[in-house]
């Protein structure tokens, strides 16, 4: 099985290290599971205008592939504003409507106030779900004060806990997927 995870911020490292956290935890429960982190910091993808997808760049032709390829996957994100990143947003438009079609969609949030883990619940399940995307209940939202400020290592051994629990539900629905 292949768990791509998307890193939807283009600024700072908490939210990359926080998915590349879920993808290390599933990789750790079965060695089996292929990872592969796309953070939007490394690519260039082309602001979404209604075009067929072979008209945008090589960077988002790729990584829309990634994605379509992966059996499943995790999104993060960091809250600005009450919503989740444009990058993101921006990404998520260039998917066709049955994307996350039998495939586990998990998702991870990092923001300043802990009433934007409302975000997740509200805002990213509902696309996720349009995409046809099996949204696990275990998602993840990381407060900002969870982190080591010097080196955004996470130090708060409840969000570590839940961290797990993601990557095992995750990994469990999705084995559940493939076995039907």
């Amino acid at each position: 099985m292949k768990l791509v995870g998307i890193s939807g911020a283009l600024a700072g490292e908490k939210t990359s290290i926080v998915v590349n956290d879920v993808l290390v935890a599933a990789q750790h429960l079965d060695s089996t599971v292929q990872t592969e982190l796309i953070d939007l910091r490394d690519y260039e993808i082309d602001l979404f205008n209604g075009s067929p997808l072979v008209a945008y760049s090589e960077d988002t032709w790729n990584v829309v592939q990634k994605i379509l390829s992966a059996d499943f996957l995790v999104f993060g994100t960091p809250i600005y504003q009450a919503s989740i990143s444009g990058a993101l947003k921006n990404l998520l438009d260039h998917l066709p409507e049955y994307a996350f079609k039998h495939k586990v969609t998990g998702m991870i949030a990092t923001g300043w106030s802990n009433r934007h883990f409302l975000v997740m619940e509200y805002h990213l399940r509902s696309i996720l779900s349009y995409f046809k995307g099996l949204v696990p209940t275990g998602n993840v939202f990381v407060h900002n004060h969870s982190f080591n400020e010097d080196s955004d290592e996470i130090i708060d051994e409840r969000v570590s806990e839940r961290i797990q629990a993601l990557a095992e539900e995750i990994v469990y629905l999705q084995r559940g997927i493939n076995n039907r």
